[in-house]
């Protein structure tokens, strides 16, 4: 699905923009203004709604990829659904983690956990049981390479619950019915939570919205409710609601819709709209024109997402070091963009994707697809 690719390669960049603007500011370098201000926020200030983007997709391809394998979801084989799951997010950090605690123990700059917050120890028992989103809603922002993990937290959790909420529903109506709740939830959560960050934004319920729009299209997908001129007309509004949702409305703004939590479910909508237009075959043709790239790039968004920070940085102690003139600061920044997304590939294709294919290989969960195949 092109049109997927492409999405998940417009959010990697969002937040790789907004991580590095924000270093830069955190350092004092005089780096404000430099774009008309609409054109700032949307470029540099919308991390936080690519992660949701990040979310409704990851819902959909979940749930997608598990009707297509099992047929259905009451089918679903929990333990070949875990050791997949493992296979694609383990290798990656199990990787990023002792690097972390390297740099943390060798006092690294920018990489040290403050220890009137955490221990390291506590950081890391967090990463490994899926809840540094919670640990930083209580204790106060982890070091940037450490904070990326709190949507991992989320995702995993996400992972952990699906397979057995599938299998002990049995009943798809019931299913959605759950999914349902959880689209009304999220932004009574994020209304309730108000100003409290960054837990208004990371904490369980305040993301679940975005995996369930998600998990809604790709049943709707499947079941192929929709004909090509409403699929198209899903793909345009889809498409209009996403953007003027992340024009319009600052995603830190706390005014508007966004009082009642409804800024980032105008989002998902938007993006489910468009998935499931995607999914069912319509627009991927024309997304794939001229945009290999950025669909290499969403392919590698994971690898991209976890280490981009050790990219953004280190070369950021480089600049601090060097103190280069204010007229050389783009090609910083396209170095630590560009260096970012060339770690992130370099990774995938030598280290994670073919430790990914041997564990499922020896676990025998490679994937085979049932009659009813892919969607589009």
């Amino acid at each position: 699905m092109a049109g997927v690719d492409v999405l998940r390669g417009l959010s990697v960049l969002l937040v790789l923009l907004n991580h590095i603007k924000l270093r830069f500011l955190l350092n004092d370098l005089p780096v404000s203004d430099a774009l008309p201000a609409r054109m700032e926020q949307v470029l540099f200030w919308s991390g936080h709604y690519a992660v949701v983007i990040f979310f409704v997709i990851s819902g959909f391809l979940i749930t997608s990829l598990s009707l297509r394998r099992w047929g259905g979801l009451a089918s679903v084989n929990i333990g070949s659904f875990y050791r997949m799951r493992f296979a694609r997010i383990a290798p990656c950090l199990l990787l990023l983690l002792p690097v972390l605690c390297a740099l943390h123990l060798a006092g690294a700059s920018d990489f040290v956990i403050r220890p009137e917050r955490v221990s390291l120890g506590r950081a890391l028992a967090a990463a490994l049981t899926f809840h540094v989103n919670w640990l930083e809603g209580h204790h106060g922002y982890l070091p940037g390479g450490w904070d990326v993990l709190w949507s991992l937290s989320v995702e995993e959790t996400f992972y952990l619950v699906f397979p057995l909420a599938a299998v002990l529903l049995r009943s798809e109506r019931l299913f959605l019915l759950v999914l349902g709740s959880l689209v009304i939830i999220g932004p009574c959560y994020r209304a309730m939570l108000g100003d409290v960050d960054p837990l208004w934004g990371y904490a369980y319920l305040s993301c679940s919205d975005a995996i369930a729009f998600g998990c809604i299209a790709a049943l709707l997908t499947h079941r192929r409710l929709l004909g090509p001129r409403a699929l198209r007309l899903a793909l345009a509004a889809g498409c209009l609601l996403s953007l003027l949702t992340i024009v319009l409305n600052d995603e830190s703004a706390r005014t508007g819709i966004a009082r009642f939590g409804l800024n980032l479910t105008a989002l998902e909508l938007g993006i489910a709209l468009m998935v499931v237009a995607f999914g069912s075959g319509v627009g991927n043709v024309a997304m794939a024109k001229g945009t290999s790239w950025l669909r290499l790039t969403g392919r590698c968004s994971y690898e991209i997402y976890l280490f981009h920070m050790l990219a953004v940085l280190g070369l950021m102690a480089v600049i601090r070091h060097m103190h280069p003139a204010a007229r050389t600061f783009p090609l910083w920044y396209a170095a630590m963009l560009g260096g970012s997304i060339l770690l992130g590939y370099l990774i995938a294709q030598s280290y994670s994707e073919p430790l990914n294919r041997r564990i499922r290989a020896a676990s025998g969960s490679s994937f085979v697809t049932v009659e009813r195949a892919t969607p589009g």
